[in-house]
């Protein structure tokens, strides 16, 4: 058995048993970007796509896996830092930017400008359709927890108290603290805790981000991925698609909070926890950012599947000493491409990755992102893509 087929051995052996087996699986950048990204996804034709941040405008592009090139199949107007991606099922590309949701369909012959979709979602960041068409997004580093559902033909949530606009807030994360700026019924600077990032070479960051990334399983189960705690929150509907988990249990919090008992799993290997997807025995792929690693976490195994070497020439987990292009650089948002599993790449200056100029992409560029793939084939491929 050669090398690719031991290390896909021993993945299987891994999600059977739960077995927790030290650098079982290797990556390689597929390819790099001009503009820094973090969402990522794909289609049924084997391309994945992606958003360059910060740009003017900010192009979508599109990556062919057999033959990587980076093709721009369309733009966010100026301007935007794009985060979250989701197709729907009619083949149009929600893209999550600030405080609105754009989309688009992806054309490379004429690449067309993105329309807003919906306005009134500070912080929008993860995206994920349900099975009614309808999409669904956190409010990010607002740190919040509010996680709003937009019906199809799309909406605005600017207020509320106002008669449903196509767009509603349904439920909220647990905020790291009850305080009156965090929406709770205690004054600043209220009751909680705050998960502060050590890193070299710059003060303690805290992390109030508890609403990242979404998806849904088979069972119309919606998954969140909780970054500050580093945890999965796993919330629940009736068969009419209202609310069914339990919100209210502490009355210091906005009343739509959801109960603690909503929390899927909370493991120190999930700090810095930011996009999560899902493969068809319903495990929950995680890229943790902070940490440089990827994660798996489901019935019958919790599991890191990889993460950074260290470098001991530096003692630090943000570059290779010897090839960068095996390296995680603050994984982002993870994408299953039948059994391919690739995730972006942000170059974000936190924990592990500090200082972010260590790797192959780096701040001041030329290069400011990349795409990594997992050099082992998944047992389980990812789930049916809407297109």
């Amino acid at each position: 058995m050669n090398a690719k087929g031991l290390n896909a051995l021993l993945i299987a052996l891994l999600i059977c048993f739960g077995w927790s087996i030290a650098w079982s699986a290797t990556f390689t950048t597929l390819i790099t970007t001009p503009l820094a990204i973090e969402g990522l996804t794909g289609d049924n034709s084997g391309n994945l796509y992606t958003v360059g941040r910060n740009g003017a405008p900010c192009p979508v592009w599109k990556i062919n896996i057999a033959n990587p090139s980076l093709v721009i199949v369309g733009n966010i107007p100026a301007p935007c830092a794009p985060l979250g991606l989701a197709f729907n099922a009619a083949g149009d590309l929600f893209v999550a930017d600030g405080n609105r949701i754009l989309f688009l369909t992806p054309n490379a012959i004429t690449p067309p400008t993105a329309n807003v979709y919906a306005t009134g979602v500070p912080g929008t960041n993860g995206v994920a359709f349900d099975h009614d068409g309808n999409l669904w997004t956190g409010d990010g580093a607002t740190g919040l927890g509010r996680v709003w559902k937009i019906a199809p033909g799309g909406g605005t949530c600017e207020d509320a108290v106002k008669p449903f606009q196509g767009c509603a807030e349904v439920f909220r994360i647990q905020p790291m603290n009850n305080s009156a700026s965090f929406e709770g019924d205690v004054p600043d600077p209220g009751v909680g805790r705050v998960n502060s990032t050590i890193q070299p070479g710059a003060a303690n960051n805290p992390q109030n981000l508890v609403a990242n990334g979404l998806a849904f399983n088979t069972d119309g189960d919606l998954f969140v991925a909780d970054t500050a705690r580093g945890a999965l929150w796993q919330v629940k509907f009736n068969p009419g698609g209202h609310l069914k988990s339990d919100v209210g249990c502490d009355e210091t919090f906005h009343p739509n909070t959801l109960c603690l008992n909503h929390i899927f799993v909370a493991d120190p290997r999930l700090e810095g926890a930011d996009g999560i997807a899902l493969d068809q025995n319903g495990n929950i792929w995680v890229s943790v950012n902070e940490r440089n690693a990827i994660a798996i976490f489901g019935k019958d195994v919790s599991a890191e599947v990889f993460r950074n070497p260290v470098n001991r020439n530096s003692g630090l987990r943000n570059s290779s000493a010897t090839d960068d292009s095996r390296i995680l650089e603050f994984p982002t948002s993870p994408f299953l491409l039948g059994n391919l599993f690739c995730t972006a790449n942000s170059d974000g200056n936190r924990r592990d990755n500090s200082p972010n100029d260590g790797g192959e992409v780096k701040p001041a560029g030329p290069l400011r992102g990349k795409i990594s793939c997992m050099d082992q084939d998944l047992t389980s491929p990812g789930l049916p893509l809407p297109r």
